[in-house]
């Protein structure tokens, strides 16, 4: 007698969904996983590879993927994220990745540290253009 054909298990499969992860300059990610887990302003949200093709718009804070049974976590900034079929692509501002939440917090504190230092060096060059063209502007109409 014939013998039904058989289900592979969740986990026997290989990974269905690519994920890229696009910054302005650069492809962060680009790589097979099983898993995302993003948030969106209405709140967490988890992507499998037969989940419904879709838009949402990410608000800044962890991604996580899962890949070959490892859970990996990525710092984002605002973005989009789209799924396509197999294709789940993340566009975003800036991200960090990192092996563990802690270093990633480390890593994520360092880079807002030298962005607000820039931050306040451009604020500091604004005001003085800013003076400059007020200052000017009164010696016209003298």
């Amino acid at each position: 007698r014939a013998r039904p054909p058989t289900r592979r298990r969740c986990e026997d499969r290989r990974p269905a969904m690519n994920l890229r992860i696009l910054l302005p300059t650069r492809i962060l990610i680009d790589r097979p996983v099983d898993k995302v887990i993003a948030e969106a302003e209405n709140g967490s949200f988890c992507l499998l590879p037969r989940h419904i093709d879709f838009v949402a718009a990410l608000v800044p804070g962890l991604l996580s993927f899962t890949t070959d049974q490892q859970e990996q976590f990525v710092a984002i900034d605002e973005g989009v994220l789209v799924k396509n079929g197999a294709d789940v692509l993340v566009s975003v501002r800036d991200a960090v990745i990192g092996p563990d939440l802690g270093l990633l917090r480390l890593m994520v504190r360092e880079r807002f540290e030298a962005l607000d230092e820039r931050e306040k060096r451009a604020r500091s060059a604004l005001v003085r253009l800013e003076a400059d063209f007020v200052r000017r502007f009164i010696e016209l109409r003298e």
